[in-house]
Order: C-alpha cells, then sequence, then structure tokens
C-alpha cells in the first residue's frame, strides 16, 4: 500500500481516532449486551436488535457500530493498492469508500458464518438470524462491489474491435457505453421505484422468525446504486476524454508475479519428489 494520503490529508489522523473512538463505543456496548445475556431477566437478542425501540443500550450500539464502520472505509479508502486506480474526483473518492465498505461487509459475512458453524455444530444450537444476516449483508456487498468495479474500470470487456479503432472511434464506443449504462439504470429506477418506495416506508421484512427488513432495504439500495453507477460511468467519461488510449497486447495480461510463484511451487515439487 502507499504510505502517502489519497484525499483524507490532515483529516485521516482526526477519522483514524474518531474510528477508534467509534469503535471502542461499539464494543463496549456490545460487552454489557453479553454480559446482560446471564444476569438479565429478560436478556437483548438478535431479535430485539432489530426493534431497538425503547432500548437505548442497542441504540447506541448500532449507532455507534454505524459510525465505525463509516468511519473505517473511509479511513482505508485514503490507502490505494498497487494495482487500483488513483480517484480523480468526488464520485471516484465515494466509489472507493463503498468499496472499502463492501470488504469490511465481507469480513462480517464471514465472522456471522463461522460463529453459525460453531454454534451449530460445536454447541447443536443453530441460530435463527446466521442465514439471514449474512444474505443482507452479501447483498449490499454486491451492490457495492458493482460500483467500486466501474470505478476501477475493470468490469469484463473485449478489446479485440475496440483495440484497432481509432481514437474517435473509441470515444464513440465509449460515449455509446455509458448512453447504454445510463438508459439502463434509468429504466431500472423507472420501473422499481414504487415498489421500492412502498417497501421502505412500509419497512416490509421478510417474513421468517428472525423477519428483518431486508426487502425494505435491499430494494432501495439496488436503485441508489444503480443511479451511482451511472453517474460513475459518465465520470469515468469525463475524466478519461482527453487520455491517449495505450496499445493493448495479450502480454498486458500476464502477471509475472504469479507465473514466478508458480514456477517456485513447480520446483518445490520436483525437489520433493527427488
Amino acid at each position: 500500500m502507499h504510505t502517502q494520503s489519497v484525499w483524507l490529508g490532515r483529516m485521516r489522523e482526526i477519522t483514524r481516532k474518531s474510528a477508534i473512538v467509534a469503535t471502542a463505543l461499539a464494543v463496549a456496548a456490545f460487552v454489557i449486551l453479553i454480559i446482560q445475556q446471564f444476569t438479565a431477566q429478560e436478556p437483548i437478542g438478535m431479535y430485539e436488535m432489530l426493534r431497538p425501540q425503547g432500548r437505548p443500550l442497542v441504540l447506541s450500539m448500532l449507532w455507534s457500530l454505524f459510525a465505525a464502520v463509516m468511519l473505517i472505509s473511509i479511513f482505508l479508502s485514503d490507502r490505494i493498492g498497487k494495482i487500483e486506480i488513483a480517484p480523480k474526483g468526488f464520485f471516484d473518492i465515494l466509489s472507493l469508500v463503498a468499496s472499502r465498505l463492501g470488504m469490511i461487509g465481507i469480513v462480517g459475512i464471514v465472522l456471522v458464518m463461522v460463529y453459525e458453524v460453531v454454534v451449530r455444530y460445536a454447541f447443536n444450537a443453530p441460530t435463527l438470524w446466521a442465514n439471514e444476516l449474512s444474505w443482507w449483508i452479501a447483498a449490499f456487498v454486491f451492490l457495492l462491489a458493482g460500483l467500486y468495479a466501474m470505478q476501477q474500470r475493470c468490469h469484463i470487456r473485449i478489446y479485440v474491435l475496440y483495440a484497432i479503432m481509432p481514437r474517435w472511434l473509441q470515444k464513440t464506443a465509449d460515449v455509446l457505453n455509458v448512453v447504454l449504462i445510463c438508459g439502463f439504470s434509468f429504466c431500472l429506477i423507472w420501473g422499481g421505484y414504487n415498489e421500492a418506495e412502498k417497501k421502505f416506508l412500509s419497512l416490509e421484512t421478510l417474513g421468517t422468525a428472525w423477519d428483518p427488513p431486508i426487502p425494505a432495504t435491499v430494494k432501495p439500495a439496488i436503485l441508489i446504486v444503480f443511479l451511482l453507477v451511472a453517474i460513475q460511468s459518465l465520470s469515468n467519461l469525463i475524466l478519461d476524454w482527453n487520455h491517449s488510449s495505450e496499445p493493448i497486447s495479450p502480454m498486458d495480461e500476464i502477471d509475472e508475479e504469479e507465473i514466478k510463484n508458480i514456477r517456485a511451487t513447480l520446483k518445490d515439487d520436483r525437489n520433493g519428489i527427488s
């Protein structure tokens, strides 16, 4: 990872400390809830976590957790990997923050499923919420990954014809690509808005034992993310408009580091056999 700040600048340290404070508050509230599982007459479970009205401790933990996740995502977006495209504008930064949020979501899915496996097979006490919570998180991870892929220009593309086009024709193809993306997003939002609004305002739930509001949150999120994807595609077009197109060669797809690792593995295997 690069050592310099990408976009936060002096706010990076403030963001880091704020994330630590928010995380500490969330952990403290969580520990208290765990203790109450053994001491309180009516302990708070995952069912009550979705219905925090009149439960200040649950509200404080949820808001602290939300603040911690958002601040950590912002903090992590201030560093980019060697293979990542650096942000060039506001929407690029927004997509980077969304990508870090999705990465944290993947960690959350793993933790939830590990917990479910342990309590199911080690203690014979399967939960009613782990699978649904993992689906819930995975839905947002999937959506945020699409936005991140658009910002990084890493969606699957076929370069057979594009590579031999003159630059003006490549620009025409890029414009057509953005028009199609925006057109599809507009149709999706236009057709799905009323349903998403209805689900959100009625806080529609899944209808299971845990009964999370997955329809009420995922459906509007789909429309919002598709709107952001369309805006990001337009931003990419504007930012890349005056960039000269580099020649595309099959050699560009070869990862030299991966080849070295494969050769080293094969060498180790031969030494082991001998």
